[in-house]
């Protein structure tokens, strides 16, 4: 069946954005074999980056948002650099950094906004190993940054 996951996008009510920027020397994406290695994405959303601290002003569920849009974002960067989403076989590994207070003990529940996505998506193909962890500072003051593998 042709455009399977841009037809399930589409059912979601998700429209994919346009792609980010490098912000220095490197791909956003680069295939190995049947791997394809993501570099990571801040959280933007209609062009803006969605900025702020987990624990100082942000919430857990703002932070779920934000992850739920590097989703997205990283779903851009495979549609782009495999020419269909049909192509992925499975999420492998999602790495989830929170811009977060000291301390604080829900980055899981923040990176489940990414994770949570990955499987409305993709099913069981989209289920993932995972790193979430809380760090103090990011990227353009974002809140959230998703890096991940991808078989294909």
């Amino acid at each position: 069946m042709a455009a399977k996951i841009e037809a399930r996008l589409k059912e979601l009510g998700i429209t994919l954005p346009s792609l980010p920027q490098p912000g220095g020397n490197y791909l956003s994406a680069r295939t190995v074999g049947p791997m394809v290695y993501l570099a990571g994405v801040i959280s933007i959303h209609a062009g803006e980056v969605i900025t702020g601290t987990v624990g100082a002003g942000r919430t857990i569920e703002e932070g779920y948002v934000a992850a739920r849009a590097c989703a997205i974002s990283q779903l851009a960067v495979l549609a782009s650099h495999l020419g269909s989403l049909d192509a992925v076989k499975n999420i492998v590994t999602v790495n989830g950094y929170v811009n977060a207070v000291a301390g604080f003990p829900d980055s899981p529940k923040v990176i489940n906004g990414a994770s949570d996505l990955f499987v409305e998506v993709f099913g069981d193909a989209g289920r993932h190993a995972r790193t979430a962890i809380g760090v103090p500072a990011l990227p353009r003051n974002a809140l959230v940054e998703i890096q991940m593998t991808v078989e294909i």
